[in-house]
Protein backbone atom coordinates (compact mmCIF):
# COMPACT_ATOMS: atom_id res chain seq x y z
CA UNK A 1 0.00 0.00 0.00
CA UNK A 2 1.12 3.72 -0.84
CA UNK A 3 1.40 5.77 2.22
CA UNK A 4 -1.09 8.26 0.47
CA UNK A 5 -3.86 5.35 0.51
CA UNK A 6 -4.05 6.64 4.34
CA UNK A 7 -3.90 9.97 6.12
CA UNK A 8 -2.72 10.36 10.22
CA UNK A 9 -5.39 12.99 11.82
CA UNK A 10 -4.88 14.08 15.47
CA UNK A 11 -6.36 12.22 18.06
CA UNK A 12 -4.63 9.11 17.22
CA UNK A 13 -7.16 8.60 14.03
CA UNK A 14 -5.84 7.38 10.95
CA UNK A 15 -8.53 7.36 7.38
CA UNK A 16 -7.82 4.18 5.18
CA UNK A 17 -9.12 3.89 1.53
CA UNK A 18 -10.36 0.43 1.57
CA UNK A 19 -9.71 -0.12 -1.54
CA UNK A 20 -13.37 -0.21 -2.73
CA UNK A 21 -14.75 0.40 -6.31
CA UNK A 22 -12.50 3.25 -6.73
CA UNK A 23 -9.66 5.43 -4.57
CA UNK A 24 -11.37 7.84 -2.26
CA UNK A 25 -14.63 6.31 -2.04
CA UNK A 26 -14.83 4.39 1.04
CA UNK A 27 -12.97 4.42 4.06
CA UNK A 28 -12.09 2.60 7.45
CA UNK A 29 -11.18 4.52 10.38
CA UNK A 30 -8.75 3.53 12.46
CA UNK A 31 -7.77 4.73 16.20
CA UNK A 32 -5.13 3.95 18.37
CA UNK A 33 -5.13 3.86 21.93
CA UNK A 34 -2.96 2.56 24.32
CA UNK A 35 -0.59 0.37 21.59
CA UNK A 36 -4.53 -0.91 20.78
CA UNK A 37 -6.45 -0.56 17.90
CA UNK A 38 -10.22 -0.44 17.18
CA UNK A 39 -11.83 -0.08 13.30
CA UNK A 40 -14.69 1.81 12.64
CA UNK A 41 -16.13 0.61 9.10
CA UNK A 42 -14.21 -2.16 7.31
CA UNK A 43 -15.45 -2.52 4.18
CA UNK A 44 -15.44 -5.60 1.77
CA UNK A 45 -13.72 -8.57 2.08
CA UNK A 46 -11.33 -7.19 -0.53
CA UNK A 47 -10.30 -4.58 1.78
CA UNK A 48 -8.87 -6.81 4.41
CA UNK A 49 -5.32 -6.67 3.20
CA UNK A 50 -5.15 -3.03 3.80
CA UNK A 51 -6.31 -2.67 6.59
CA UNK A 52 -3.60 -5.04 8.05
CA UNK A 53 -1.01 -3.60 6.15
CA UNK A 54 -1.56 -0.20 8.01
CA UNK A 55 -1.66 -2.22 11.13
CA UNK A 56 1.22 -3.67 10.16
CA UNK A 57 2.82 -0.12 9.02
CA UNK A 58 1.86 1.44 12.97
CA UNK A 59 3.11 -1.93 14.75
CA UNK A 60 0.23 -3.18 16.47
CA UNK A 61 -0.03 -6.26 16.36
CA UNK A 62 -3.75 -8.19 15.75
CA UNK A 63 -4.56 -9.80 19.07
CA UNK A 64 -4.19 -5.79 19.83
CA UNK A 65 -7.68 -4.97 17.78
CA UNK A 66 -10.29 -4.54 20.69
CA UNK A 67 -13.29 -3.75 18.45
CA UNK A 68 -14.52 -4.04 15.11
CA UNK A 69 -16.96 -1.61 14.52
CA UNK A 70 -19.31 -1.17 11.60
CA UNK A 71 -21.57 2.09 11.65
CA UNK A 72 -24.18 -0.43 9.65
CA UNK A 73 -24.80 -3.72 7.60
CA UNK A 74 -24.46 -2.15 4.06
CA UNK A 75 -21.89 -3.88 2.36
CA UNK A 76 -19.30 -1.67 1.72
CA UNK A 77 -19.03 -0.48 5.30
CA UNK A 78 -19.32 -4.36 6.86
CA UNK A 79 -18.61 -6.64 4.43
CA UNK A 80 -15.09 -7.58 5.60
CA UNK A 81 -15.75 -7.85 9.18
CA UNK A 82 -16.33 -11.76 9.40
CA UNK A 83 -12.97 -11.97 7.69
CA UNK A 84 -11.37 -9.94 10.03
CA UNK A 85 -13.04 -11.54 12.93
CA UNK A 86 -11.02 -14.70 12.10
CA UNK A 87 -7.63 -12.91 11.86
CA UNK A 88 -8.31 -10.65 15.36
CA UNK A 89 -8.35 -13.38 18.21
CA UNK A 90 -9.31 -10.89 21.21
CA UNK A 91 -11.88 -8.06 19.13
CA UNK A 92 -15.59 -7.85 19.40
CA UNK A 93 -17.23 -7.15 16.25
CA UNK A 94 -19.55 -3.80 17.49
CA UNK A 95 -23.29 -3.65 15.44
CA UNK A 96 -26.78 -1.82 15.58
CA UNK A 97 -28.97 -4.21 17.33
CA UNK A 98 -30.85 -4.06 14.01
CA UNK A 99 -28.07 -5.42 12.15
CA UNK A 100 -26.84 -7.95 14.55
CA UNK A 101 -28.73 -10.73 12.96
CA UNK A 102 -27.23 -9.93 9.11
CA UNK A 103 -23.48 -10.58 10.27
CA UNK A 104 -23.97 -13.21 12.79
CA UNK A 105 -25.95 -15.13 9.82
CA UNK A 106 -25.50 -13.10 6.71
CA UNK A 107 -28.19 -14.66 4.04
CA UNK A 108 -31.18 -12.69 4.35
CA UNK A 109 -27.89 -9.64 4.07
CA UNK A 110 -26.49 -11.33 0.85
CA UNK A 111 -29.59 -11.86 -0.82
CA UNK A 112 -30.98 -8.28 -0.42
CA UNK A 113 -27.10 -7.56 -1.74
CA UNK A 114 -28.20 -9.10 -4.85
CA UNK A 115 -31.39 -7.50 -5.36
CA UNK A 116 -29.74 -4.19 -5.73
CA UNK A 117 -26.82 -5.00 -7.45
CA UNK A 118 -27.00 -8.21 -9.29
CA UNK A 119 -25.63 -11.57 -8.70
CA UNK A 120 -22.21 -11.14 -10.66
CA UNK A 121 -21.25 -7.74 -9.75
CA UNK A 122 -21.89 -8.79 -5.77
CA UNK A 123 -19.39 -11.59 -6.21
CA UNK A 124 -16.86 -9.40 -8.24
CA UNK A 125 -17.24 -6.82 -5.60
CA UNK A 126 -18.16 -8.30 -1.98
CA UNK A 127 -16.72 -12.06 -2.34
CA UNK A 128 -18.02 -15.13 0.51
CA UNK A 129 -19.76 -13.12 3.35
CA UNK A 130 -18.40 -14.85 6.66
CA UNK A 131 -20.46 -15.25 9.50
CA UNK A 132 -19.54 -13.83 13.14
CA UNK A 133 -20.32 -15.73 16.26
CA UNK A 134 -22.86 -14.29 18.43
CA UNK A 135 -21.04 -14.86 21.39
CA UNK A 136 -18.20 -12.26 19.90
CA UNK A 137 -20.83 -9.61 19.21
CA UNK A 138 -21.94 -6.17 20.87
CA UNK A 139 -25.46 -4.64 20.65
CA UNK A 140 -24.95 -1.07 22.20
CA UNK A 141 -28.05 0.50 22.49
CA UNK A 142 -28.90 4.29 22.04
CA UNK A 143 -26.45 6.19 23.97
CA UNK A 144 -24.63 3.63 25.40
CA UNK A 145 -20.75 4.23 25.76
CA UNK A 146 -18.06 1.69 24.86
CA UNK A 147 -14.49 1.89 27.12
CA UNK A 148 -11.49 1.55 24.51
CA UNK A 149 -8.46 1.77 26.19
CA UNK A 150 -10.04 4.21 28.52
CA UNK A 151 -11.12 6.15 25.88
CA UNK A 152 -15.15 6.51 25.86
CA UNK A 153 -17.16 6.24 22.89
CA UNK A 154 -20.62 6.96 22.76
CA UNK A 155 -23.61 5.29 20.51
CA UNK A 156 -25.92 7.24 18.81
CA UNK A 157 -29.20 5.60 16.66
CA UNK A 158 -29.51 7.40 13.80
CA UNK A 159 -31.83 6.30 11.42
CA UNK A 160 -32.54 7.95 7.77
CA UNK A 161 -30.07 5.95 5.83
CA UNK A 162 -30.53 3.16 7.25
CA UNK A 163 -33.01 1.40 10.43
CA UNK A 164 -29.74 0.10 11.50
CA UNK A 165 -27.44 2.65 11.36
CA UNK A 166 -25.41 4.23 14.67
CA UNK A 167 -22.75 7.32 14.78
CA UNK A 168 -20.06 6.77 17.42
CA UNK A 169 -18.83 9.84 18.82
CA UNK A 170 -15.76 10.09 20.34
CA UNK A 171 -15.11 12.79 23.06
CA UNK A 172 -11.40 12.84 23.25
CA UNK A 173 -11.75 14.41 19.75
CA UNK A 174 -14.85 15.57 19.45
CA UNK A 175 -15.81 13.76 16.38
CA UNK A 176 -18.11 11.28 15.01
CA UNK A 177 -17.74 8.99 12.98
CA UNK A 178 -20.59 9.04 10.79
CA UNK A 179 -21.01 6.03 8.18
CA UNK A 180 -23.46 7.34 6.39
CA UNK A 181 -25.86 9.43 8.27
CA UNK A 182 -24.06 12.40 7.96
CA UNK A 183 -24.01 12.45 3.88
CA UNK A 184 -21.35 11.74 1.07
CA UNK A 185 -18.04 14.07 0.42
CA UNK A 186 -15.54 12.81 -1.82
CA UNK A 187 -12.42 14.52 -1.51
CA UNK A 188 -12.39 14.40 -5.60
CA UNK A 189 -14.51 17.72 -5.24
CA UNK A 190 -12.89 19.88 -3.01
CA UNK A 191 -11.89 23.24 -3.96
CA UNK A 192 -10.37 26.08 -1.83
CA UNK A 193 -12.54 26.68 1.15
CA UNK A 194 -15.21 23.95 0.32
CA UNK A 195 -16.13 20.85 0.00
CA UNK A 196 -19.54 18.91 -1.87
CA UNK A 197 -21.80 16.97 0.63
CA UNK A 198 -25.03 15.24 -0.26
CA UNK A 199 -27.60 12.99 1.08
CA UNK A 200 -27.43 9.31 0.47
CA UNK A 201 -31.01 8.34 -0.51
CA UNK A 202 -29.94 4.63 -1.21
CA UNK A 203 -31.96 1.75 -0.94
CA UNK A 204 -34.30 0.41 0.82
CA UNK A 205 -34.50 2.49 4.46
CA UNK A 206 -34.36 6.05 3.02
CA UNK A 207 -36.56 8.05 5.86
CA UNK A 208 -36.22 12.05 4.93
CA UNK A 209 -37.52 13.36 8.16
CA UNK A 210 -35.52 10.42 10.11
CA UNK A 211 -32.66 11.55 8.33
CA UNK A 212 -32.79 15.54 8.88
CA UNK A 213 -33.79 14.17 12.69
CA UNK A 214 -30.73 12.47 12.79
CA UNK A 215 -28.43 15.35 11.36
CA UNK A 216 -29.77 17.83 13.82
CA UNK A 217 -29.25 14.73 16.75
CA UNK A 218 -25.44 14.86 15.82
CA UNK A 219 -25.63 18.42 15.88
CA UNK A 220 -26.30 18.95 19.24
CA UNK A 221 -23.14 17.59 20.30
CA UNK A 222 -21.29 20.63 18.68
CA UNK A 223 -18.75 17.97 17.11
CA UNK A 224 -15.55 19.62 15.63
CA UNK A 225 -15.23 17.43 12.88
CA UNK A 226 -16.85 14.56 10.96
CA UNK A 227 -15.00 11.45 9.94
CA UNK A 228 -17.34 9.99 6.93
CA UNK A 229 -17.00 6.47 5.41
CA UNK A 230 -17.34 8.33 1.74
CA UNK A 231 -15.08 10.02 2.31
CA UNK A 232 -12.80 10.70 5.20
CA UNK A 233 -12.30 14.18 7.44
CA UNK A 234 -14.36 16.92 7.11
CA UNK A 235 -14.79 20.27 8.85
CA UNK A 236 -16.91 23.29 8.95
CA UNK A 237 -19.49 20.84 10.46
CA UNK A 238 -22.33 23.51 10.81
CA UNK A 239 -22.05 24.58 7.05
CA UNK A 240 -22.25 21.04 6.05
CA UNK A 241 -25.24 20.21 8.00
CA UNK A 242 -27.00 22.87 6.52
CA UNK A 243 -26.08 21.69 2.90
CA UNK A 244 -26.99 18.45 3.64
CA UNK A 245 -31.09 19.18 4.94
CA UNK A 246 -30.90 21.10 1.69
CA UNK A 247 -29.96 17.98 -0.41
CA UNK A 248 -32.37 15.77 1.23
CA UNK A 249 -35.51 18.65 0.68
CA UNK A 250 -34.33 18.90 -3.03
CA UNK A 251 -34.16 15.32 -3.64
CA UNK A 252 -37.18 14.64 -2.54
CA UNK A 253 -38.41 17.51 -4.92
CA UNK A 254 -36.96 16.00 -7.61
CA UNK A 255 -38.40 12.85 -7.12
CA UNK A 256 -42.02 14.46 -6.80
CA UNK A 257 -41.38 16.47 -9.84
CA UNK A 258 -40.55 13.54 -12.47
CA UNK A 259 -43.30 11.15 -11.61
CA UNK A 260 -45.77 11.27 -14.27
CA UNK A 261 -49.45 11.41 -14.44
CA UNK A 262 -51.13 8.53 -12.49
CA UNK A 263 -48.13 8.14 -10.44
CA UNK A 264 -45.74 6.47 -12.72
CA UNK A 265 -42.38 6.43 -12.28
CA UNK A 266 -39.15 7.60 -14.44
CA UNK A 267 -36.37 6.18 -13.79
CA UNK A 268 -33.92 7.69 -16.66
CA UNK A 269 -35.64 11.47 -15.80
CA UNK A 270 -34.82 11.11 -11.83
CA UNK A 271 -31.37 9.81 -12.89
CA UNK A 272 -30.46 13.12 -15.03
CA UNK A 273 -32.25 15.35 -12.27
CA UNK A 274 -30.57 14.01 -9.94
CA UNK A 275 -27.28 14.47 -11.97
CA UNK A 276 -28.14 17.99 -13.10
CA UNK A 277 -28.60 18.75 -9.55
CA UNK A 278 -25.19 17.49 -8.63
CA UNK A 279 -23.64 19.45 -11.58
CA UNK A 280 -24.93 23.01 -10.76
CA UNK A 281 -24.08 21.99 -7.10
CA UNK A 282 -20.03 21.42 -8.14
CA UNK A 283 -20.10 24.62 -10.28
CA UNK A 284 -21.41 26.51 -7.92
CA UNK A 285 -18.17 25.37 -5.60
CA UNK A 286 -16.05 25.94 -8.57
CA UNK A 287 -14.92 22.57 -9.18
CA UNK A 288 -12.56 22.38 -12.08
CA UNK A 289 -12.69 18.74 -13.16
CA UNK A 290 -14.66 18.78 -16.44
CA UNK A 291 -18.22 17.00 -16.22
CA UNK A 292 -17.51 14.11 -17.91
CA UNK A 293 -15.15 12.84 -15.10
CA UNK A 294 -17.40 14.35 -12.50
CA UNK A 295 -20.35 12.29 -13.68
CA UNK A 296 -18.52 9.32 -13.84
CA UNK A 297 -17.66 9.90 -10.01
CA UNK A 298 -20.79 10.20 -9.17
CA UNK A 299 -22.62 8.07 -11.46
CA UNK A 300 -22.59 4.87 -8.72
CA UNK A 301 -24.19 7.43 -6.37
CA UNK A 302 -26.50 8.51 -8.40
CA UNK A 303 -28.33 5.50 -9.53
CA UNK A 304 -28.18 4.18 -5.88
CA UNK A 305 -30.35 7.63 -4.52
CA UNK A 306 -32.77 7.47 -7.59
CA UNK A 307 -33.55 3.91 -6.48
CA UNK A 308 -33.68 4.76 -2.77
CA UNK A 309 -35.69 7.69 -3.82
CA UNK A 310 -38.01 5.17 -5.76
CA UNK A 311 -38.50 3.00 -3.29
CA UNK A 312 -39.68 5.51 -0.39
CA UNK A 313 -42.03 7.18 -2.85
CA UNK A 314 -43.54 4.02 -3.59
CA UNK A 315 -44.04 3.14 0.13
CA UNK A 316 -45.99 6.74 0.01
Amino acid sequence: MNNHLFQDHAFGITTIDTGFSRPRLAASHLLLENHHAAFIDVGTNHSVPHLLEVLQIKNIPPENVDYVIVTHVHLDHAGGAGKLMQLFPNAHLVVHPRGARHLIDPAKLITGAMAVYGEEAFRVNYGDIVPVSADRVIQPGDKDTLEFQGRPLLFLDTPGHAKHHFCIFDERSKSFFTGDAFGISYRDFDTQGEVFIFATTTPVQFEPNEMHNSIVRLMSYQPEKMYLTHYGEVTNVLKLADKLHDSIDTQVTLMDAVTEEGGELNHDMLVESLWNYFWMELKQLGCPLPAKTCRELLAMDIELNAQGLEVWWQKG
